[in-house]
């Protein structure tokens, strides 16, 4: 099966085994919003058509924050965009992003994945939820760390959602994070992208 069969968190922890619970594990971690960038996503919105397909809100929203945090980052991690994952025929797909270690051997070789990005599509938290948690096993997997932490995201490109697994253990961060609230947003995955720096 492929990480899209998972419509729901439900549906994974029960056949995978995983502990489901809630609770705020972001502290958020301020993060210099460049003017020149505000001014970009302003525009965007403003002119653009970006919410009209699920390749226009990854493209126009989704991939814009993630780079602006990534460059802080960059010598560690590398951004990778619609990168094939495999673990066995039940835990294979195509996340949307996934940012991973910066392989010692360049960036064109995928090393270990840490976080998953996945676009809300049609705005179905409930099943990009289920396809991000089959993700992050099928990451725990390939690392061969189940100790280790590892992140995703979900995303509608207005509204961010935040969750980590541990073990058979997952975490959905209550706070729901909005591109309204834009300085707190980058504030949350400027967290993220630090916590997974230091794995």
């Amino acid at each position: 099966m492929s990480f899209n069969t998972y419509q729901s968190i439900g549906m994974v922890a029960k056949e995978l085994q995983i502990f489901y619970t809630e609770a705020n594990f972001i502290i958020e971690q301020e993060l210099e919003i460049k003017v020149f960038f505000r001014e970009e996503l302003e525009w965007v919105l403003a002119k653009g058509v970006v919410r009209n397909s699920e390749a226009a809100i990854c493209e126009n929203l989704i991939y814009p924050l993630l780079k602006e945090v990534w460059k802080h980052y960059a010598e560690q991690l590398v951004v990778w965009s619609h990168q094939a994952l495999h673990y066995d025929e039940n835990l294979s797909g195509v996340p949307d992003y996934i940012i991973a270690k910066r392989s010692v051997l360049g960036k064109v070789v995928f090393d270990s994945p840490y976080l998953v990005v996945v676009a809300a599509k049609k705005d179905n938290f409930e099943a990009g939820w289920g396809q991000c948690l089959a993700e992050l096993m099928a990451v725990q997997k390939i690392n061969q760390l189940p100790e280790q932490v590892v992140y995703g995201i979900v995303s509608n490109g207005d509204y961010w959602e935040f969750g980590q697994l541990k073990q058979s253990v997952f975490t959905k961060n209550i706070k729901v994070y909005t591109l309204q609230t834009l300085d707190s947003l980058m504030a949350a995955l400027n967290y993220i992208f630090m916590q997974v720096t230091q794995l």
